[in-house]
């Protein structure tokens, strides 16, 4: 996947995981809250929805912890719901980073980004000042127990999408965010819920890091944004070969 190197890779697929389970759990509830918000509390209806409740029963959410997150955002007024808000900036060696955030107090979450920016050797932009380096795409993952990846490829050449690829345990599906929706639908049919769904900014052209102490830099920032509370994703355009990232590790 052009723009994606394997620790980055691994980093955004890991990167809801590997948190501990509070936080995980909290960003999969906003996150299916938000979405019933936007549309309808029918994931039927609603494919954003769905994508979120699927990957919440992934990760072990009861069905009643589900049902109180779709119903949380309808019984908030106004003032109290969350919202969605993006962030733009850069990090060391001009490295573009986009934040997803959801909020529910949009000058705490602005103030803790921007803070967070400044004091781990980045700076906070405006908005439009990266984004171009990027294109949303819809990202499927299935567990490779579904079946063999020339069975997988097989069906998803029948769909209209840009990419399939296999990893040590997985196979991740790439499409463009206008059919992202209907392949989940194809998909969910052939092979039932995937693993893990979501909407990203793929980097359409990425910053090779080759010196250590801005690659040490530019993780640190990463891991410090990705803690945040309000912070749902962290996407960034480089890349670090993997010898350097060993000498991190």
């Amino acid at each position: 996947m052009a723009g994606h190197s394997k620790f980055k890779n691994i980093m955004h697929r890991k990167g809801a995981q590997d948190k501990k389970r509070a936080k995980l759990f909290s960003r999969l509830i906003r996150e299916i809250s938000v979405s019933a918000k936007l549309g309808s509390p029918d994931p039927t209806s609603n494919p954003r929805l769905r994508a979120a409740i699927n990957n919440a029963l992934s990760s072990n959410m009861t069905k009643d912890t589900i049902d109180k997150a779709i119903k949380k955002n309808s019984a908030q007024d106004d003032k109290n719901s969350i919202e969605e808000i993006t962030y733009e900036g850069f990090g060391p060696s001009g490295i573009a980073i986009i934040v997803e955030s959801m909020t529910d107090n949009k000058n705490r979450s602005a103030s803790e980004i921007r803070s967070t920016f400044s004091k781990y050797n980045g700076n906070l932009g405006i908005s439009g000042s990266v984004k171009h380096n990027f294109k949303k795409v819809g990202i499927i993952t299935y567990a490779k127990e579904v079946t063999t990846f020339e069975n997988f490829f097989e069906f998803c050449v029948s769909l209209n999408i840009n990419d399939v690829i296999e990893n040590d345990n997985s196979f991740d599906v790439e499409t463009d965010l206008e059919v992202f929706s209907q392949t989940l639908e194809a998909l969910e049919n052939k092979y039932s819920v995937p693993q893990f769904s979501s909407l990203e900014w793929k980097p359409l052209n990425t910053i090779e890091i080759s010196n250590q102490d801005d690659a040490k830099s530019l993780l640190v920032l990463l891991e410090k944004l990705e803690e945040l509370d309000d912070v749902q994703n962290v996407f960034a355009n480089f890349n670090i070969n993997e010898t350097l990232m060993e000498k991190l590790i």
